[in-house]
Protein backbone atom coordinates (compact mmCIF):
# COMPACT_ATOMS: atom_id res chain seq x y z
CA UNK A 1 0.00 0.00 0.00
CA UNK A 2 1.11 3.52 -0.86
CA UNK A 3 0.39 6.14 1.41
CA UNK A 4 0.87 9.93 0.68
CA UNK A 5 1.81 12.50 2.89
CA UNK A 6 -1.13 15.32 3.79
CA UNK A 7 1.10 17.71 1.96
CA UNK A 8 1.17 15.99 -0.92
CA UNK A 9 -2.52 15.91 -0.99
CA UNK A 10 -2.95 19.64 -0.76
CA UNK A 11 -1.14 20.42 -3.81
CA UNK A 12 -3.24 18.01 -5.95
CA UNK A 13 -6.76 19.26 -4.55
CA UNK A 14 -8.10 22.33 -4.15
CA UNK A 15 -8.91 23.42 -1.15
CA UNK A 16 -12.37 23.74 0.61
CA UNK A 17 -13.03 27.50 0.96
CA UNK A 18 -12.28 27.67 -2.73
CA UNK A 19 -14.27 25.36 -4.10
CA UNK A 20 -17.48 27.04 -2.00
CA UNK A 21 -16.25 30.32 -3.36
CA UNK A 22 -16.76 29.07 -6.56
CA UNK A 23 -19.71 27.41 -5.95
CA UNK A 24 -21.44 30.69 -4.25
CA UNK A 25 -20.38 33.33 -7.15
CA UNK A 26 -22.10 30.92 -9.36
CA UNK A 27 -24.98 31.01 -7.70
CA UNK A 28 -24.93 34.28 -6.95
CA UNK A 29 -24.39 35.17 -11.11
CA UNK A 30 -26.86 32.35 -11.99
CA UNK A 31 -29.40 34.70 -9.78
CA UNK A 32 -28.88 37.51 -10.84
CA UNK A 33 -29.00 36.77 -14.34
CA UNK A 34 -32.22 35.02 -13.43
CA UNK A 35 -33.54 38.40 -12.07
CA UNK A 36 -32.53 40.31 -14.78
CA UNK A 37 -33.85 38.04 -17.50
CA UNK A 38 -36.96 38.19 -15.42
CA UNK A 39 -36.93 42.28 -15.74
CA UNK A 40 -36.21 42.20 -19.61
CA UNK A 41 -38.84 39.52 -20.43
CA UNK A 42 -41.52 41.90 -19.08
CA UNK A 43 -39.95 44.57 -20.68
CA UNK A 44 -40.12 42.62 -24.24
CA UNK A 45 -43.88 41.88 -23.20
CA UNK A 46 -45.19 45.72 -23.12
CA UNK A 47 -43.73 46.03 -26.35
CA UNK A 48 -45.48 42.88 -28.32
CA UNK A 49 -48.28 45.00 -30.29
CA UNK A 50 -51.73 44.06 -29.29
CA UNK A 51 -54.75 43.53 -30.98
CA UNK A 52 -55.28 47.18 -31.53
CA UNK A 53 -51.69 47.24 -33.52
CA UNK A 54 -50.00 48.75 -30.68
CA UNK A 55 -48.23 48.00 -27.35
CA UNK A 56 -48.44 49.24 -24.12
CA UNK A 57 -45.54 51.26 -24.80
CA UNK A 58 -46.91 53.01 -27.60
CA UNK A 59 -50.00 53.62 -25.66
CA UNK A 60 -48.51 55.09 -22.77
CA UNK A 61 -46.31 57.51 -25.03
CA UNK A 62 -49.41 58.38 -27.34
CA UNK A 63 -51.13 59.14 -23.95
CA UNK A 64 -48.19 61.12 -22.99
CA UNK A 65 -48.01 63.28 -25.64
CA UNK A 66 -51.36 63.84 -26.29
CA UNK A 67 -51.46 65.65 -22.47
CA UNK A 68 -48.48 67.63 -22.53
CA UNK A 69 -50.10 70.86 -23.31
CA UNK A 70 -52.49 69.91 -20.16
CA UNK A 71 -49.94 69.78 -17.51
CA UNK A 72 -48.95 73.12 -15.44
CA UNK A 73 -45.92 72.47 -13.02
CA UNK A 74 -47.53 72.45 -9.99
CA UNK A 75 -49.11 68.88 -11.21
CA UNK A 76 -45.65 68.02 -12.20
CA UNK A 77 -44.48 68.60 -8.84
CA UNK A 78 -47.23 67.19 -7.68
CA UNK A 79 -46.50 64.23 -9.57
CA UNK A 80 -43.34 64.04 -8.65
CA UNK A 81 -43.92 63.79 -4.87
CA UNK A 82 -46.21 61.20 -6.00
CA UNK A 83 -43.59 58.76 -7.06
CA UNK A 84 -41.23 59.89 -4.09
CA UNK A 85 -41.75 56.24 -2.74
CA UNK A 86 -40.58 54.44 -6.29
CA UNK A 87 -37.27 53.34 -5.74
CA UNK A 88 -34.81 55.34 -7.94
CA UNK A 89 -33.63 53.08 -10.63
CA UNK A 90 -37.53 52.53 -11.56
CA UNK A 91 -38.74 55.64 -10.25
CA UNK A 92 -38.40 57.27 -14.28
CA UNK A 93 -40.32 53.99 -15.39
CA UNK A 94 -43.18 54.45 -13.05
CA UNK A 95 -43.66 58.50 -13.70
CA UNK A 96 -44.10 57.75 -17.40
CA UNK A 97 -46.85 55.32 -16.45
CA UNK A 98 -48.03 56.86 -14.26
CA UNK A 99 -48.09 60.11 -15.98
CA UNK A 100 -49.66 58.03 -19.11
CA UNK A 101 -52.66 56.95 -16.93
CA UNK A 102 -53.17 60.43 -15.95
CA UNK A 103 -53.09 61.62 -19.08
CA UNK A 104 -55.58 59.46 -21.04
CA UNK A 105 -57.84 60.14 -17.74
CA UNK A 106 -57.68 64.04 -18.13
CA UNK A 107 -57.71 63.43 -22.15
CA UNK A 108 -60.59 61.31 -22.06
CA UNK A 109 -62.69 63.64 -19.68
CA UNK A 110 -62.13 66.72 -21.91
CA UNK A 111 -60.29 68.63 -19.25
CA UNK A 112 -58.62 71.83 -19.58
CA UNK A 113 -56.12 71.04 -17.86
CA UNK A 114 -54.46 67.95 -15.80
CA UNK A 115 -56.12 68.53 -12.24
CA UNK A 116 -55.19 67.20 -8.81
CA UNK A 117 -57.84 64.56 -8.79
CA UNK A 118 -56.71 63.47 -12.19
CA UNK A 119 -53.78 62.58 -10.98
CA UNK A 120 -54.59 60.70 -7.39
CA UNK A 121 -57.01 58.41 -9.81
CA UNK A 122 -54.74 58.10 -12.20
CA UNK A 123 -52.09 57.03 -9.40
CA UNK A 124 -54.15 54.76 -8.37
CA UNK A 125 -54.97 53.41 -11.25
CA UNK A 126 -51.72 53.23 -12.67
CA UNK A 127 -50.46 51.66 -9.32
CA UNK A 128 -50.60 47.58 -9.23
CA UNK A 129 -52.70 45.76 -6.96
CA UNK A 130 -50.02 44.07 -5.03
CA UNK A 131 -48.96 47.75 -3.79
CA UNK A 132 -52.23 48.99 -2.79
CA UNK A 133 -51.11 48.81 0.71
CA UNK A 134 -48.08 50.99 0.42
CA UNK A 135 -50.15 53.53 -1.90
CA UNK A 136 -52.88 53.81 0.77
CA UNK A 137 -50.15 54.10 3.69
CA UNK A 138 -48.11 56.97 1.04
CA UNK A 139 -51.38 58.58 0.74
CA UNK A 140 -52.75 58.65 4.62
CA UNK A 141 -49.08 59.79 5.92
CA UNK A 142 -49.62 62.54 2.74
CA UNK A 143 -52.72 63.97 3.88
CA UNK A 144 -53.88 62.99 0.43
CA UNK A 145 -57.78 62.92 0.59
CA UNK A 146 -58.61 59.27 -1.89
CA UNK A 147 -61.97 58.88 -0.56
CA UNK A 148 -63.66 59.73 -4.10
CA UNK A 149 -61.25 57.12 -5.56
CA UNK A 150 -61.75 54.52 -2.64
CA UNK A 151 -63.56 51.97 -4.56
CA UNK A 152 -60.53 51.40 -6.85
CA UNK A 153 -58.15 50.45 -4.18
CA UNK A 154 -58.82 46.81 -3.12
Amino acid sequence: MHFHSPSSLLSVAPSNWFMNSIAFWTFLLLGCMCIGGYFMFRKFLKVLPKADGKSKLDWQNYWVERSRPLWSDEMKAFLDQLVQPVPGPFRDIAKHSIAAEIGRIAVESNASEVTREHCIKGYIVATPRRDNRFLVTFLEKNGIDYTPYKHLVK
